[in-house]
């Protein structure tokens, strides 16, 4: 059972972790911490070479890592100013392997959570199809929620992608994010989305359902806990009324409800 959630900020990005651990706290039965950003708290002189390591140089190919000298010292500067950091997809088992192991051992048990919120993309190889996807989380401890995966992992429209490459072949750079909201269909989030705190709540929440109930995800659509594979999908899951389906409020709205009644009492 977890005691203890421990949040890590994301300072590079948009997301407001101390707002998610507000969400979080009164709907589930643990205390939750919020502390500064992992890589700073809990960094190691073995962080670097796992990060290289960890580094997926081809979609197509599962081997990973590059861990010549200039990319080490590329990932020192990104662990010390990570706001230098971008581009480079990781490995999220092995990066879930590397943080853990830079956990002190008195906070590696499981009633003790970490989730921290990265701002680097992770992805896991899909076996099914010979190639890596981008993710938003890798659950299990530490638990890896990733801003950037946020935006990336889940597939836009089709009319997006389509744009992109339009604006790409006329200018040669990325389209600015005014002209692909104006000019594109659907609904998605983008880099630096103003609604990123919201919708990475229930991703959080879904690392502690993981190791409470062993079970990854929920089925039902209109569901926080859902794991949405389109942009569409994740904005009626996250963004949307119902905030669950009718199995997961009865565990995590009745804890709101009964944190109230406990508070006006």
């Amino acid at each position: 059972m977890v005691d203890r959630v421990i949040l890590y900020r994301a300072p590079t990005t948009v997301a407001d972790v101390d707002a998610i651990g507000d969400w979080l706290e009164p709907r589930i039965d643990a205390a939750v911490a919020v502390r500064d950003r992992f890589l700073d708290v809990h960094r190691t002189e073995v962080l670097a070479e796992r990060f290289a390591q960890a580094r997926v140089p081809s979609p197509y190919e599962r081997d990973t890592g590059n861990t010549m000298l200039g990319t080490i010292r590329y990932e020192e500067r990104a662990l010390a100013q990570p706001e230098r950091e971008g581009g480079v997809l990781y490995d999220g088992v092995q990066i879930q392997r590397a943080l853990n192991s830079a956990l002190p051992e008195d906070e590696r048990d499981l009633e003790t959570l970490h989730v921290p919120i990265l701002d680097r993309a992770i992805g896991t190889w899909g076996d099914h199809d010979g190639r890596w996807h981008k993710r938003v989380s890798v659950l299990g401890q530490p638990a890896l929620v990733s801003v950037p995966g946020l935006y990336e992992a889940p597939a836009k429209p089709e009319a997006y992608y389509k744009e992109q490459q339009r604006h790409a072949l006329l200018s040669g750079d990325t389209p600015p994010r005014e002209v692909l909201e104006n000019q594109v269909d659907g609904e998605f989030l983008i880099e630096d989305d103003p609604r990123t705190t919201d919708a990475l709540k229930g991703y959080v929440l879904q690392t502690v359902d993981y190791l409470e109930t062993g079970e990854a995800f929920c089925d039902r659509e209109m569901c926080r806990l859902y794991n949405a594979h389109y942009h569409e999908d994740l904005i009626d899951a996250q963004l949307r009324e119902p905030q669950f389906c009718t199995t997961h409020a009865r565990l995590y709205e009745r804890s709101v409800s009964e944190s109230e009644s406990k508070s006006n009492s």
